[in-house]
């Protein structure tokens, strides 16, 4: 059966998945793994640690139980670049808040030994293994990405061994149906829902393609079998660059034989090129479907509007191509695997519905990723005030964007990332390197380096790789890494100024170019200005409001920079590099005597991203004024490490504050907090 669009999800005609077991009686701590981690007991209560590294040592515990690990182990996954008695030491904090949280569950479910912990087993339930099979697992603590180097590359391997995993577990089911012993044949039904299913977690799995295709051609769906083939096909290409297996071929000779032999003129077979693939150069494709109205009857004039603002708004972000909704309305009732939908090559569709009350509205978007089986990418639900349906279709076209467009950059990079390194573009090394960036690992920034500089050779022409590589020379210096400072300062001018001759209505080009200016130039005027014709281009990326406010801070216009940044926050609270953003924001907070505040944003920056030197910075100044010492040294301790070359003079003279006073109030904070001079 196929799905028209209207009906999301895209699998929704399969039979609905077997829900995961419901915890025993005897399951004291019940923990939630999968997704957001939650820890729960018997009654239901909360019982998950605040700090996200002892959430993270409770589920290494709980995954490995009842097998105890060593102190050590723990140390260095989550504190790798401290040295070892500072890391047992935050072990040991971790320790005594789990102690704090469980004893009340019993006292024997946590055990601390002196070189190891461990947890008991039997008294544990776990959804990782309570997931029913052959069901895609969601992604392995996803809230905990970020916390440290080491703990990152054991997440992603226990990502990928869950992954395989179910995949695993899938292929038993559909094998098992294949050869049954009971001499019935397999159920047509069951053998397409869990070849579907397995194709959820592997859509490349050419085994449970020929399992579809097999399946309807038995059933006289021949038309179906084709199509499966052509599915089959474009997933091969877009994710591997590779053509289907002899196997699969064949098959497909075969059902086109019969249907031949039947008087049947064969379904087309779509070819899969590589002319075909991204005919319209650098970016994503998203098509904007019309809103629907959850009111009957008639159309509503806010769902009517929406689509067209939201197209609009994404229109603005150069890398995206959109599909109008005006273009895609006679599709509604199609399914999504149709010639006239495959006709528009679309990577990713959006689409909404608008339920209206008395004074108040309620309007939930989804994006789906149409290469992934129409998984939804993103989703959002906003109630307001309908007083003013035009202010209102700006406000929520705006918000929508600014989520879209980090969480279309994120799935951009993944798939960049797996294709094969002898077939890319120079937008697939930008998207490459883009999250290597903003991670600041040492070895993974210089290799986004160099992903940047082979996008240049690649495509001269190409605005956003001159724009990202003068980004990346910008946090080079910033962290202190640049051999030749000098060198770097003026390698990413060059880029910069670049990058807007070649696309001078490109925002994100135009304020990257502006915080070059403003971060190592000190040309405040000119960086100004250039925020100011990225904002007019497209008021929706939060980028331009962050680096916006941070020229304005340099300027000496604290309260106006707060503004511009909490408008950033505001436009993308849950941006993956949300923690760039409190790091703008403690300058201007920090300038104008909120010292407590900065102290505030600091720590919470750092627990996002403890790798960005900034942040120390603002927050080590906040500390010295304060007259915390002895948490000075300890931030300071942590700088150092990271920027073992730090002084405090040459720091207030790179710094690109304009006004004397607000260089010599930083000067002071960090030289009370007893850094170098």
């Amino acid at each position: 059966m196929r799905t028209p669009i209207a009906s999301f999800p895209a699998l929704a005609a399969l039979p609905p998945t077997p829900q995961a077991a419901d915890p025993p009686p005897a399951a004291r701590l019940r923990l939630g793994l999968l997704g957001r981690m939650q820890a729960r007991d018997v009654s239901g209560r909360s019982v998950l640690p605040r700090a996200r590294k002892t959430q993270a040592v409770l589920a290494i515990l709980a995954m490995a139980a009842p097998a105890p690990v060593l102190r050590d182990r723990l140390t260095a996954l989550l504190w790798s670049g401290r040295n070892r008695e500072q890391a047992r030491a935050s072990l040991r904090q971790c320790v005594h808040e789990l102690q704090t949280l469980l004893h009340p569950l019993g006292g024997d479910l946590f055990r601390a030994e002196r070189h190891h912990l461990s947890l008991r087993a039997d008294a544990l339930w776990l959804d990782l293994n309570a997931r029913p099979a052959g069901v895609r697992p969601e992604p392995l603590l996803e809230d905990l990405a970020g916390l440290d180097p080491a703990f990152e590359r054991w997440l992603n391997e226990e990502r990928r061994r869950i992954e395989r995993a179910a995949a695993a577990e899938a292929e038993m089911v559909l094998n098992g149906l294949a050869h049954s012993t009971n001499g019935n044949p397999p159920d047509p039904a069951a053998t397409l829902a869990a070849a579907e299913r397995l194709l959820v977690i592997d859509r490349t799995h050419e085994g449970a393609w020929r399992a579809v295709m097999a399946t309807h051609a038995a059933r006289g769906e021949r038309a179906a079998a084709i199509d499966a083939y052509g599915r089959c096909a474009a997933a091969l290409a877009e994710v591997a660059d590779v053509v289907p297996a002899a196997e699969t071929q064949a098959l497909l000779a075969a059902i086109r034989c019969d249907a031949a032999a039947a008087g049947r003129p064969p379904a087309a077979t779509p070819e899969i090129t590589h002319a075909t693939k991204r005919p319209w150069g650098h970016g994503a494709r998203v098509g904007v479907m019309p809103f629907r109205s959850l009111d009957p009857p008639g159309d509503d004039p806010l769902a009517l509007g929406l689509a067209e603002e939201i197209t609009m708004a994404l229109s603005r972000f150069r890398w995206i191509f959109v599909i109008a909704s005006t273009s895609l309305a006679t599709l509604a009732n199609e399914p999504l695997d149709s010639p006239r939908w495959q006709e528009l090559h679309l990577d990713f569709l959006l689409n909404g519905t608008v339920l209206r009350g008395r004074d108040r509205a309620r309007v939930t978007v989804q994006l789906l990723d149409l290469r992934a089986g129409g998984e939804v990418a993103w989703a959002g639900r906003f109630d307001r005030d309908a007083a003013d349906i035009l202010a209102l279709q700006d406000e929520i076209a705006a918000e929508t964007v600014a989520r879209v467009d980090p969480e279309l950059l994120l799935r951009e990079g993944r798939r960049a990332a797996a294709r094969p390194t002898n077939n890319v573009t120079a937008y697939d090394l930008v998207l490459r390197a883009i999250p290597a960036i903003y991670r600041l690992e040492p070895a993974s920034f210089r290799a986004a380096g160099e992903l940047l500089a082979d996008a240049v050779a690649l495509d001269p022409d190409y605005a956003a790789a001159h724009a990202w590589w003068a980004c990346w020379h910008l946090f080079q210096v910033g962290q202190g890494w640049a051999e030749d400072a000098a060198a770097a300062m003026a390698r990413a001018g060059d880029l910069a100024g670049r990058a807007i001759t070649l696309d001078p209505s490109d925002a994100r080009c135009l304020t990257i170019a502006g915080h070059v200016r403003a971060y190592l130039d000190h040309r405040i005027d000119e960086a100004l200005a250039l925020h100011e014709r990225a904002l007019s281009l497209n008021p929706n990326l939060p980028l331009a409001w962050a680096f916006s406010g941070l020229a304005h801070a340099y300027a000496g216009l604290h309260e106006e920079a707060i503004r511009r940044i909490h408008r950033a926050r505001h436009l993308s609270p849950l941006d993956p590099h949300g923690f760039f953003f409190d790091m703008a924001l403690m300058m201007p907070h920090l300038l104008r005597g909120d010292f407590e505040t900065v102290v505030e944003l600091g720590r919470r920056a750092l627990e996002l991203n403890p790798a960005l030197t900034s942040t120390y910075k603002g927050m080590l100044a906040a500390l010295g004024h304060l007259g915390r010492t002895d948490e000075a040294a300890a931030v300071g301790a942590r700088l150092l490490r990271l920027d073992p070359a730090f002084r405090v003079t040459d720091t207030v003279a790179r710094t690109p504050l304009v006004r004397a006073e607000d260089r010599a109030l930083y000067a002071e904070g960090l030289r009370r907090a007893g850094l170098p001079e």
